[in-house]
């Protein structure tokens, strides 16, 4: 799966907890992009997002290899050994569609449409 990563081994298949970055549906922000915990299903936004919750998930669990989630792009990422991981034939299916959002400046934000390079 990756080579120089001891946590590979210990990735699970999970459930998505929410459609979007549970906390930014929470408070009403709007994200970048989705990243999926595979210790927990906890679904963050990543640190292209104004919150960066994926990566504060991490400080806050522990939890190492988070999945692109949004939408299912074949990757994901340690932050522990800081390497790529390689999901393809193994990624997660998302729970319904992902919820779209008007940013502060009036841009209609829609998680399918990106085509960026992947980033944590």
């Amino acid at each position: 799966m990756a080579e120089g990563c001891d946590h590979a081994a210990s990735v699970n298949d999970v459930i998505p907890q929410s459609l979007g970055c549970a906390e930014c549906l929470a408070s009403g922000s709007w994200w970048v992009h989705l990243r999926l915990c595979r210790t927990c299903g906890h679904v963050g936004c990543c640190d292209d997002s104004p919150n960066r919750h994926a990566t504060a998930h991490f400080h806050e669990t522990g939890h190492p290899i988070i999945e692109g989630y949004d939408p299912p792009e074949g990757w994901g990422w340690c932050y522990v050994d800081e390497v790529e991981i390689d999901f393809a034939g193994d990624t997660t299916p998302q729970r319904g569609p992902i919820p779209k959002f008007i940013d502060p400046f009036g841009r209609l934000i829609e998680a399918a449409i990106r085509g960026l390079s992947p980033k944590v």
